[in-house]
């Protein structure tokens, strides 16, 4: 996009209300996020991410988004269910209720694209304690393994709910990573963000359960099959030890929560806590601290955790903020799903063929070929197989010598990157 369509698409992101979703009014909202979703994509396969997360932190837009992440979510648990139960909702076409679906993930996408970057983390402001319990309730569905699981009670539309079930899975996966990134910022976080992270959510013990089932590998028919770029895919034996993105995710989430020295001061360290994390100890093989240096850390952490009583923390008398988001949308629409429901039914999942054809036109001007053919070119460039320059997306061939996980076409475009690099660099190296 360019910049100043960019900057209008940011200006004009805002919240709706759980009545309106599927309207006009939501779809334009909709269109814009899928817009700028697509735009990060590209613009991270250039390097050139900085002018979107410049905008997104100006224009105060963070907290937006996470008030329609968290409104869809609410929608998808109280108002679809209502809606697949009406006797008389007999759509012409699934697809209005597929974009509201698809919403959820076209946000937590954004998100993860621009949470890497400080400035994302700190402008979320308060609604940072939203984000988090958001990404806790999704990891516990994926621990528990209900992401992949069909529905108890059949509903009328079973492609849509399938589709739904695979999302909701993809949509964890996004979560996981948006987590990582809230602790990367963990000395920059209110402190009530961290004391919900570790002691009222106890996400290092979340986190292990992560590690023990690894929801995103299984065996099948005697091979080992693990989820990769949207996708499952066969691993082969030489490869089977490989640490995947979404391990490495979950490894330095609990680099940050447990070796952080302000963490340490906070959580509760209990026989069960204790119990749990002493765990990851079964898992930290050579192989697998060759791969990532830092975890030799991590390994003399729990040896000393195992041979020691750390001191309970100390109690301390002070105001916490707590998440409103998510309360305030429950408390405002309590009672009301059945009729949202119907008026939804009546006014934005009933359209005529011509509202229908209307649509699809706009959206076919949204996902145009050349859109598509650079959305496809941008994934293949973050593939691993296929490394490419992380600031000007040429094939590359030099790596950065220390934490071996960043790729160069040349020596400029390295030094160009190194700033940007640094951090996660030195906590890999």
């Amino acid at each position: 996009l360019p910049p100043a369509e960019a900057e209008a698409l940011v200006r004009a992101l805002q919240g709706c209300e759980l009545r309106d979703i599927g309207g006009q009014g939501w779809l334009r909202q909709h269109e814009y996020v899928e817009k700028l979703n697509m735009h990060g994509i590209l613009s991270v396969s250039a390097g050139q991410e900085q002018l979107l997360t410049e905008l997104l932190v100006t224009h105060a837009k963070i907290p937006v988004l996470i008030g329609e992440l968290i409104s869809v979510e609410i929608w998808k648990h109280k108002i679809f269910p209502v809606l697949c139960r009406l006797q008389d909702f007999k759509p012409r076409s699934t697809f209005p209720i597929y974009l509201v679906l698809h919403h959820e993930a076209s946000i937590i996408n954004l998100l993860e694209t621009v949470f890497f970057h400080k400035e994302i983390c700190e402008s979320a402001e308060d609604s940072v304690l939203d984000l988090i319990d958001y990404c806790h309730r999704k990891l516990t569905l994926l621990a528990a393994g209900s992401t992949k699981a069909p529905a108890a009670v059949p509903v009328p539309p079973q492609e849509l709910q399938k589709q739904a079930e695979v999302m909701e899975f993809e949509i964890s996966l996004k979560a996981l990573s948006v987590l990582r990134f809230i602790t990367d910022q963990v000395d920059s976080l209110p402190l009530s963000a961290l004391t919900r992270m570790l002691n009222t959510h106890n996400l290092p013990c979340l986190l292990v359960e992560l590690v023990e089932h690894c929801p995103w590998s299984c065996w099948e028919a005697g091979k080992l099959r693990k989820f990769e770029n949207g996708t499952w895919h066969v691993v082969p034996p030489e490869d089977q030890v490989k640490m995947t993105k979404l391990d490495g995710q979950v490894w330095l989430a609990l680099l940050n929560l447990l070796l952080s020295p302000e963490c340490q001061r906070k959580y509760r360290f209990d026989g069960f806590n204790k119990s749990q994390l002493l765990k990851l100890r079964a898992f930290l093989t050579d192989v697998l601290i060759d791969q990532l240096p830092n975890l030799g850390e991590m390994q003399r952490f729990l040896s000393y955790l195992a041979v020691t009583e750390p001191a309970p923390p100390k109690k301390e008398f002070i105001l916490e903020q707590v998440p409103v988001i998510w309360d305030h949308i429950l408390k405002k629409n309590s009672g009301k799903w059945e009729a949202i429901a119907k008026h939804q039914v009546k006014h934005a999942f009933s359209p005529t063929e011509e509202e229908l054809n209307l649509q699809a036109h706009r959206w076919a001007q949204t996902y145009s070929l050349d859109m598509m053919e650079a959305l496809a070119w941008a994934v293949s460039t973050l593939a691993p197989d296929k490394p490419r320059c992380r600031v000007c997306g040429a094939e590359a061939a030099k790596r950065c010598s220390r934490c071996r996980n960043e790729w160069y076409c040349t020596r400029a475009c390295q030094i160009q990157h190194w700033q940007k690099h640094k951090p996660a660099c030195n906590l890999m190296a």
